[in-house]
């Protein structure tokens, strides 16, 4: 598992360090395209602050409506919020999450 800082791939790419080409951005969370993706629109939401997996928010902490938010704001640029698209966040490796910094994917073939 990887922790906050310099072995983060998210936290990079955050802080600018890796290059990403962010189509949404605000002070708690940035959207940029899925590497990987598995249909035409796959954009992940990523937390600017450093959470390994949902199992660690803190109680209290709002990151999950931020992240929410600004995945209803995505489908709605890719114009899939209408037709249709899957939110969905994996949550360590036996639910498929490959990076340990939370972050939800945005995925739609509804494009």
């Amino acid at each position: 598992m990887s922790g906050a800082g310099s072995d983060c791939i998210f936290c990079q790419i955050i802080n600018g360090k890796i290059a990403a080409d962010f189509v949404y951005e605000n002070e708690h969370v940035v959207a940029f395209h899925d590497a990987k993706p598995v249909a035409p629109v796959h954009i992940l939401i990523v937390p600017r602050k450093h959470i390994p997996t949902l199992n660690d928010i803190q109680p209290g902490d709002d990151i999950l409506a931020h992240v929410g938010q600004a995945a209803k704001h995505v489908a709605s640029m890719f114009g899939v919020d209408e037709k249709g698209y899957r939110f969905f966040i994996n949550v360590n490796r036996g639910g498929g999450q490959v990076i340990f910094h939370l972050h939800a994917h945005v995925v739609s073939k509804a494009v």
